[in-house]
């Protein structure tokens, strides 16, 4: 057998997509890491032979390094927008790393391949993506050859991306935050696996490099719900939600009920995406599919439906 891979939080759908990916690559053998027996009848079946799931604890010092004996990359999948009690950005984001990066060190992984997030900065006063910016130095600093892929807004099977979407455009009307504004270059979830698996499969490919990637077209939130309802058959209005009033109901909510959809979630969701296309595609290999084979995807569109 060839390069074993190892995949946490393979259960998600960005973790099955990279699963089915490698696993459609001759001579790659892939570990899916997730944390539970529930999680790990979430993952794509894997032959014999062509590796296996392994079930991991972030909370003890030694619990991912059974996972990752005889492997040669892990792609560590920290993915958390939306806080739960247990599960705080600092947990999830930033804790989870820590552990993945001193495993691959004890482990002697030769790449660390980290997916982030589009507007990670430690300096960032919104606490997802200050938590994104901390993951990121973690891997930088882990003496481990390293690539990190952010991501935009991720869309196809499976996807909280797709699963919006969807929602958005089951009825006539839509009620977006500032009536959809936000500029997205939105991404499909295959080609983020592609181009995190040729991160990790080839030691040359985005090196100790911090790469953006993003989908081929930049466009409002608004005129991709419009464009997903034209190619569900109908026609759907959008209304602002005055974004103002929306940022103290959530403070509030916070105050009242604890972790849930705040304003610093919100607020991730608001950010416009600027990314230079060709040249991430071209760093990680890849070229991006058309945005409206994307949207298809993740609506189960039957093509040229």
């Amino acid at each position: 057998m060839g390069a074993r891979i190892v995949v946490t939080g393979a259960n998600g759908a960005i973790g099955r997509a990279i699963v089915r990916a490698g696993l459609a690559r001759h001579g790659v053998e892939v570990v899916a890491a997730v944390r539970s027996e529930r999680a790990a009848r979430e993952v794509p079946p894997i032959p014999d032979g062509r590796g296996r799931i392994a079930t991991i604890r972030y909370d003890a010092p030694t619990g991912m390094d059974g996972a990752l004996a005889g492997a040669a990359a892990l792609v560590h999948l920290p993915g958390v927008l939306v806080e739960r009690r247990g599960s705080s950005y600092e947990q999830a984001n930033v804790e989870t790393t820590r552990t993945a990066a001193a495993a691959a060190r004890r482990s002697g992984i030769a790449k660390l391949v980290l997916v982030s997030a589009c507007g990670a900065d430690t300096r960032s006063p919104n606490r997802f993506f200050s938590s994104k910016g901390i993951a990121e130095r973690l891997v930088r600093d882990s003496g481990i050859a390293y690539a990190i892929v952010r991501a935009p807004l991720v869309l196809g099977p499976g996807t909280e991306g797709s699963r919006a979407l969807a929602r958005e455009t089951a009825r006539r009307t839509a009620h977006l935050p500032g009536g959809g504004r936000t500029l997205h270059q939105p991404l499909d979830v295959g080609d983020l696996a592609e181009a995190v698996l040729n991160a990790a499969l080839d030691p040359d490919v985005a090196r100790d490099r911090v790469v953006d990637l993003a989908g081929p077209e930049s466009l409002s939130y608004r005129e991709l719900v419009e464009r997903a309802a034209a190619l569900r058959g109908h026609r759907v209005r959008v209304r602002s939600v005055p974004v103002g009033p929306l940022r103290a109901l959530l403070a509030l909510r916070r105050r009242l009920l604890g972790p849930g959809f705040d304003r610093d979630a919100l607020d991730v969701l608001l950010t416009d995406t600027w990314v230079d296309v060709e040249a991430a595609a071209g760093a990680l290999g890849i070229q991006p599919r058309p945005l409206e084979a994307t949207i298809r995807r993740g609506l189960e569109l039957e093509e040229g439906a």
